[in-house]
């Protein structure tokens, strides 16, 4: 049986890619471009796939930064496509539809893929490791950490945002290391000031927000992954795919 994102998936992430959402967009891209410039520090990078590349802001900031002299992109969502050709991204080699497992190039072919805040909407994620384990010898990843005490009760917003799985750093990193990538360096992080002001009019929001933002500030720095990892907004790894010391599951 062929395994594809299904139809009312696709339409569903269709509809984000508008003129209407790019603010919130290109400001969340900000926060996750300076992520992969920081955890990505000290290597280089020739050829790089952002898999799940959505309307290219990432890629359009990367290229800016000149990251890499040879940036693709597979999405997919047209919308999401035409978004990503409509920006001209310097250095952009290729941007391709796919079916949301199978990509369209050869082994070991990219030095690094980037995955971020993608594997949260993936219905079989391991399928999708695997496949890009194939493909690129470094991997990117970030995703929200939406798990918290309850969360079973909140199903109906976690997937108002099209998030299907949660994560924790360890259930995170427990994946990765089972499907044989290896931990090279890992961060954890809340968003941006920014991101809590973004649409916050009035006074008494702007404050609650201000709250909010400066409380997880200091709690996520506390030195005890077991507390802090409670405030955290986001997972941020940087793998190798050549962990050969796990064989469960072989090709």
């Amino acid at each position: 049986m062929k395994v594809g994102v299904k139809d009312n998936y696709k339409e569903s992430y269709s509809s984000q890619y508008s003129k209407e959402t790019e603010g919130w967009r290109e400001l969340g891209a900000i926060k996750k471009v300076k992520n992969i410039l920081e955890i990505t520090k000290g290597y280089i990078f020739k050829r790089v796939l952002e898999v799940g590349a959505g309307d290219g802001s990432i890629l359009r900031f990367l290229s800016n930064e000149e990251f890499s002299s040879e940036l693709y992109a597979v999405e997919i969502s047209k919308s999401g496509l035409l978004q990503i050709e409509s920006k001209k991204i310097k250095n952009l080699v290729s941007v391709q539809l796919f079916d949301g497992y199978q990509l369209p190039f050869e082994d070991k072919y990219f030095d690094l893929v980037i995955l971020t805040h993608v594997l949260e909407h993936v219905e079989h994620e391991r399928l999708l490791l695997r496949e890009i384990h194939r493909v690129t010898q470094k991997l990117v990843i970030e995703v929200p950490k939406d798990y918290r005490s309850g969360a079973e009760n909140k199903i109906k917003h976690f997937l108002s945002y099209g998030h299907i799985n949660i994560y924790t750093p360890t259930l995170l990193k427990f994946l990765l290391l089972t499907e044989r990538f290896k931990i090279l360096n890992e961060s954890y992080k809340i968003y941006d000031k920014e991101i809590y002001l973004f649409m916050k009019k009035d006074l008494i929001t702007k404050l609650k927000a201000y709250l909010i933002y400066y409380g997880k500030l200091i709690l996520s720095n506390v030195p005890l992954d077991y507390f802090r990892f409670k405030f955290i907004n986001t997972i941020t790894l940087l793998l190798d795919a050549e962990n050969d010391e796990v064989e469960i599951f072989k090709s």
